[in-house]
Parts: structure tokens; sequence; C-alpha cells
């Protein structure tokens, strides 16, 4: 499971720094390159709670294997794809892949481990290897791209995607399906419309030269649009994608909208860094990837520290610490900036976005999973996912679209996506204040 997990984590931040070479192949501009970037996260964050709903349904084993095996062909497809087209719908599977089987693979980790100690420090390793192949991503793409070619970034995972099917397969136990239930289609067609528009609406309204000027607000007015109807539809499912139960758990809910405003500054961080190196500096794919080593190292010292600090100082103070973490890197990014400083002072933001990615990510995941069902676990875990991942795709729209936007061309693109991010993280710090549990709940969670 870690294994599918660090890659299918790889492969959401693994095509930023090869962007420019895909542009040269494809001769793609930048406003349509972003889309690689996007379309992967925003499809597979839509497509999670219907996965999840799946392994649910029909057996999360069944269900594991399907995405595992439609991750690897899409991957497979976009290391050989003759065209630009075609590697933007091998994302768009790649995203679709990872729906389906990272729900059923984190459910297994769930029901694996009772609640306790046992499954702190499972949870703990997923995100350690989630967050450890995010940043990683970076490091493996400049070092590819560069010795080998951007077509290798996404090879590579192929011969790995094969042993984790051989290893699901002796593994994981098989199980009975639930049998034949009705699946809401609409409900997920509709979660994937919203943000994809949102998308459109955001980045075309800050193209002062756009060629639709009607496009921006039809899109932004479609995506409201689409997540009212969305609300509908699962009010009136009889089996609704999302059944409105889980959110009668308040410290779900608010870990979950905590965690999708958190997860809005972290990627937005991992941009801003590889725009600061490669476009603003001048640096090399190699030597931006190389730059961020400290990054991944740091993600391994929170990750070994946040079992035992969940216990000793409590989730919600874990996860608040995390958010100011974070903020303290938004700033470092803005100063670093407006300084103009060489690469190494980016140094100290990507140990604070280490230290507030492991604290604050590992805590809220544990709250937004803690009590649930045989029933529910893989729901749950869609749902924290895929707030996890449009949260991560929502906040690249708004904080690095509009700083960089063409029609805010006068002003620093980084100081201005730092100052939304922190004003998202100011938010995501007065929600996760908000998260209560019974004290009886949280010493049975945490041992």
């Amino acid at each position: 499971m870690a294994m599918l997990q660090f890659f299918i984590a790889v492969d959401v931040t693994v095509v930023n720094v090869a962007l420019p070479s895909i542009g040269v192949d494809f001769g793609i501009d930048g406003h349509a390159l972003t889309w690689t970037v996007v379309g992967y996260t925003i499809t597979g964050g839509g497509l999670l709670m219907l996965g999840g709903r799946l392994g649910d349904v029909l057996g999360r084993r069944r269900i594991l294997l399907l995405g595992t095996t439609l991750f690897g062909a899409a991957s497979l497809l976009a290391g050989l794809a003759p065209s630009f087209v075609l590697l933007v719908t091998a994302r768009l599977l790649q995203g679709a892949g990872e729906a389906i089987a990272l729900p059923a693979a984190m459910a297994v980790i769930v029901l694996m481990f009772p609640e306790g100690p046992r499954r702190s420090r499972a949870l703990s390793v997923w995100a350690a290897v989630a967050s450890g192949g995010l940043v990683l991503g970076f490091v493996v793409s400049g070092m590819i791209t560069e010795l080998l070619g951007w077509r290798w970034i996404f090879l590579v995972s192929v011969p790995f995607i094969l042993i984790v099917l051989v290893a699901v397969i002796f593994l994981v136990p098989s199980e009975q399906p639930a049998g034949p239930t009705p699946l809401d289609l609409p409900g997920a067609l509709l979660l994937i419309a919203a943000p994809l528009l949102f998308t459109l609406g955001v980045v075309e309204a800050g193209e002062p030269d756009g060629t639709l000027p009607w496009l921006p607000p039809v899109a932004l007015v479609g995506a409201v649009a689409a997540g009212i109807q969305f609300i509908r539809v699962e009010r009136r499912s009889r089996k609704p994608l999302v059944p409105l139960r889980v959110f009668r758990n308040r410290p779900r809910v608010l870990a979950n909208l905590a965690t999708a405003l958190l997860s809005a500054a972290l990627s937005t961080s991992f941009l801003l860094f590889t725009y600061y190196l490669q476009d603003r500096l001048g640096a090399s794919p190699l030597q931006a990837g190389l730059t961020m080593l400290p990054l991944a190292v740091s993600l391994t010292v929170a990750s070994v520290l946040v079992p035992r600090l969940l216990g000793r100082w409590g989730t919600q103070a874990c996860v608040l610490a995390g958010i100011g973490f974070t903020m303290l890197a938004m700033v470092a990014i803005a100063l670093a900036s407006y300084l103009g400083a060489a690469g190494l002072a980016m140094i100290p933001a990507m140990m604070l976005i280490a230290a507030g990615m492991g604290f604050g990510i590992v805590g809220l995941q544990y709250v937004a999973v803690t009590g649930v069902t045989d029933d529910d676990a893989g729901i749950a875990s869609g749902v924290q996912r895929a707030a996890d991942q449009l949260g991560g795709s929502t906040g690249i729209t708004i904080y690095v679209g509009v700083g960089f936007a063409p029609a805010l061309d006068g002003t620093d693109p980084f100081l201005v996506s730092s100052l939304l991010a922190i004003a998202g993280l100011a938010t995501a710090g007065f929600v996760a204040w908000r998260i209560s549990m019974p004290a009886a709940v949280m010493e049975e969670t945490l041992g």
C-alpha cells in the first residue's frame, strides 16, 4: 500500500519541473501546460469519493486491482504519448486510477489496524510516504528530465506498479461483494465539473487578451451551479455518493475543511519553489530538484516525531502548529523573492513546509477517519483524500493563478501568491481551533 501511495504521490508533482521540456517538445505554451498538473489532481480528487464507494460496494481488493491497473496503464500511455492531447488524456486517466485505488488502499490500512497507537503509527507511515512522494517528485523529475528525458518520469513507475499488483493478489485477502447497488454517477460527474469549471474561469480571467471575454464569468457561474446541483443530487439520491451522515460528525467535517485549506497552501508552495529556482534564478531541472532535497529530509524527520507528539500534545495542538509553520514558510518565500535571494535562502521555507505538512496533515487525517465503521471506511477515506487533492488544486488555481496572472503584471507574483495563501491558512487555523473531540475518544484513539 505504501509503494502504491508513493508512486501516486510522485505523479502529483513529477511533471512540474519537466513542464518546460514538455512544452518545447509539443510546442505548447505555459498557459496550456498547467492542465497537465491541475487536470490530474482535479480528476483524481473529484472521483475519489466514487472510488471509496466502489470499494465499499464491490470489495476493496477487487477495486484496488482495478485502480492500480488503470494507473499503471495510464502511466505507460503518458510516457509514450505522441501528442499533447494524448498526454493530457493519460494524465486524466492517471487521476481516475488514483481515485479508484487510493480509498481502497487507505481503507485496507484503517481496517487492518484498530484505533490506538498502532493505527496512529500506520497512518503516520502512510502520510510520510505520501509527503515524501510529493516532494521527491520534484527531485526525481529534475534528475530524470535532464539525464533521460521527460518521458521517463512516467515510465519509471510502471515496473513498480506491476510489483504492487502482484503483492495485492497475494497479500490482500479477498472480500465478498456487497451485491448490486446503484452508484451515484451524476454526483461524481458534478463533483468533477465544479472544480474544472472553476479552474477554467479563474485561469481565463487572468488573461487580459482573452479571445472569449464571456468565458470566465460563464465558467464560474457554471462551477457554482454544478456545486449547488451536486448537493441537491446527494439529498435526493437513494444511494448518494457522499451520504449526509458522513457530515454529521462535526470534528470530521472541520478536519476535512482545514485539510483543504492547508493543502491549498502546501501545493502552492511547491510551485513557488519551482518557479523561483527555474524562472527567477535560471536553475536547471537537475539543480532545482537537488535544491529541494532538504524538504524531503525534513519531511522524514517530522513524520518520525508526529506519532509521539500526537499523544503528548493532542491532535489539535499538532494541527495548529502545522498551520503556523506553513504560514511562516509563506512569509519566508515572500521575503526571499522580495530580496532576490539565492536558491539556498529557500531552504528555511522548505523545512517549515515539511513541518507544516508533517504535523498538520497527519493530525487532520487522523481526526477525519476516527470512529469510522466497516461500511463507511472507504467513503470516509475518499472524502479526506478528496479534500486534500481538491484543496491543493484549488489553491494552485487561486493563489498561483491570480498571483502570476498577466492581468497583474507589475506586481510581485510571489508576494501576491504568498499573501493569498496566508489568508487561507488563517482561516484554516480558525477552523482547526474549533475542532474538539471528547477526551475519552482521544485517549482511546492515541493511546
